[in-house]
């Protein structure tokens, strides 16, 4: 969870970017990290190993307010998609504040995604976390593909609850960061006690 800088008066969050292998989560935090002015975010990382890459950066944004005097500074993660990645899937979700599960709305893709869902759900309870009660958000990528389901059969397979969910064509920027205002907002409300801002 959340942990707090005194002396920079910064509340520190995080937020992971969970999906499918090539679903768009490197996308997005790369296009995020682009739009970012300069002196309000960190240095990308990224972290890569023979088979596998999680990227990280940090930001602090203007607009999503702060919390009894503090400033919310935000840590951006992506986790490898890849279901044998399990162990470094769950190192990644330890300590999270909030999730983007990025789905491939390609029809041929449907089959990865849902796996990649129980996985997580999987992930979140070895970490002692309930998925229903976690800020998550779903991002419905590659809206532009000729073979992409519908929205409804997206809300369908993994959506039930209603949680918010936004249309993406990450790799032209669209929807990326109302996905991730999103998510910021509803971490800000949950550190705020669930009070709306």
């Amino acid at each position: 969870m959340s942990f707090i800088n005194y002396a920079n008066k910064e509340i520190n969050c995080k937020i992971v970017y969970y999906g499918a292998g090539m679903s768009g989560k490197t996308t997005n935090i790369q296009y995020i990290y682009e739009n970012t002015q300069k002196e309000h975010r960190g240095k990308l990382v990224t972290l890569s190993t023979e088979n596998e890459r999680t990227l990280f950066f940090d930001f602090l944004p203007l607009s999503v307010g702060d919390v009894r005097g503090y400033q919310t500074r935000f840590h951006l993660y992506t986790v490898p998609g890849q279901t044998f990645y399990e162990v470094s899937q769950q190192f990644i979700l330890k300590g999270v504040d909030g999730i983007i599960f990025v789905a491939d709305s390609q029809e041929d893709r449907m089959e990865s995604n849902i796996q990649s869902l129980e996985l997580l759900e999987r992930n979140l309870e070895f970490q002692g976390y309930d998925i229903g009660k976690v800020p998550l958000v779903f991002q419905y990528n590659k809206r532009d593909l000729p073979d992409a389901v519908t929205v409804q059969e997206l809300e369908a397979t993994f959506n039930p609850t209603h949680k918010p969910h936004f249309e993406a064509v990450a790799s032209k920027g669209t929807g990326v960061m109302e996905t991730l205002q999103a998510t910021c907002q509803w971490v800000v409300r949950e550190l705020k006690g669930g009070q709306s801002s």
